[in-house]
């Protein structure tokens, strides 16, 4: 079914609200963590004990109406019952090892796993095909898992960042949170609203939208983008992996859903750099990297808004041809005599210069006025862009 966008993006808005009412400094992360949920990816938020980041977990299942919770501190000691379920007794006496899921991660539908690089080796392989392909081996049986989203945390990054660089690689968002900074926030933090928040969505209109966004083009323009983005990336000697660029080009065509468009616009990437670092320290560089690429897409695309060059080229096409045409001008004012052919060629050339420079002043005057009108509220129409853009002053 074809979602309801603006059902959809009034929903999100009053959720952005309430979530960002309750986790101060957060507003980037909650718009992060939408897109996560509606692609169907998984997100890792990295950062010191006591950020808020389990609540923030839980806050989005409430939304989603969902009972199937799973949470879970991963340990260097835990094993996979405690995560996948125990082993049947009843099935092992049939000699088949069956796992009793109900209740465990394979059953859920959102999912928080905090300290997820401490998962040993016993662990991790069914936790990758549980991040990627939704899928656990149960026994010889291959389940489907009905996961949606699964936030992992970590206090820190591992240092042998090899050894688990599969697991890193299923988390396609990243984001590092920190402490409260603002002044402002730590009067507001005493007063906070914990009461369970309304649920908002249900897991159909979430199916439908990830639906929708598998048949969204990708303008030859923005597969480019992408193409040069990690050129530049490799210039850099930063590495990633197809799997990851076809996740990022996912969540673009998510976007552009959730803003009711059916192809992914410029304004759909604004979030990519947070798709990209492997480590924080990185993200300055490579959003400096992305802001490179967008700032030369986005003058493209003005350019096609305004098409300027378009009109001097029109304009210097007739300004060359000026001596010609007064030349003709001259001899009909003095009753020059010419040739029948001549007269009529200078008749037709003098028609199209009219024609054209009339067309294009009529073309270059609505498109000023289109242009004018954008710029008295140009907040407004750069959020009819992209409804969950962040800091739209920076880009006005």
């Amino acid at each position: 079914m074809k979602p309801n966008t603006k059902a959809m993006q009034r929903g999100i808005q009053s959720a952005i609200k309430q979530l960002e009412g309750r986790f101060l400094e957060r507003e980037e992360l909650i718009r992060l963590l939408f897109l996560a949920v509606m692609s169907g990816e998984n997100a890792l938020l990295v950062g010191p004990p006591g950020t808020a980041k389990s609540q923030l977990a839980r806050a989005f299942s409430q939304l989603f109406g969902t009972n199937h919770w799973f949470e879970y501190l991963l340990t260097r000691f835990s094993t996979p019952d405690e995560l996948f379920g125990p082993i049947s007794i009843q099935q092992l006496k049939q000699d088949q090892y069956v796992r009793k899921t109900k209740g465990y991660l394979p059953t859920a539908q959102f999912a928080f796993l905090d300290e997820i690089f401490k998962a040993n080796s016993a662990i991790l392989n069914a936790l990758l095909s549980i991040l990627n392909e939704r899928v656990f081996f149960n026994g010889q049986e291959k389940e489907e898992v009905p996961l949606l989203f699964v936030m992992a945390a970590s206090n820190e990054l591992p240092d042998d960042q090899e050894q688990l660089a599969a697991l890193y690689d299923r988390f396609l968002i990243r984001y590092e949170v920190g402490y409260l900074k603002l002044a402002s926030s730590y009067e507001k933090m005493f007063q906070l609203d914990f009461e369970p928040l309304p649920t908002l969505f249900n897991m159909y209109e979430v199916k439908d939208v990830q639906e929708a966004a598998s048949k969204v083009h990708i303008p030859e323009s923005l597969v480019y983008f992408l193409y040069r983005l990690k050129q530049q990336m490799e210039d850099k000697e930063f590495v990633i992996s197809d799997r990851r660029l076809r996740k990022i080009a996912l969540v673009w065509q998510t976007s552009a859903v959730l803003n009711g468009r059916d192809e992914v616009s410029l304004w759909d990437t604004v979030f990519t750099p947070h798709m990209l670092w492997d480590v924080p320290e990185d993200l300055p560089v490579l959003t400096e990297l992305y802001q490179e690429r967008f700032m030369e897409s986005l003058k493209i695309e003005l350019e096609k808004e305004l098409p300027l060059r378009y009109y001097e080229q029109i304009s210097s096409k007739w300004m060359e041809k000026e001596d010609e045409l007064h030349a003709f001008q001259f001899k009909k004012e003095i009753g020059s005599k010419m040739t029948k052919e001549a007269s009529e060629q200078a008749k037709r050339m003098l028609e199209q210069c009219r024609i054209e420079l009339e067309e294009t002043g009529r073309h270059l005057q609505q498109k000023l006025t289109d242009w004018l009108k954008q710029e008295a509220d140009l907040s407004g129409y750069l959020l009819e862009k992209n409804f969950m853009l962040l800091h739209v002053e920076s880009y006005t």
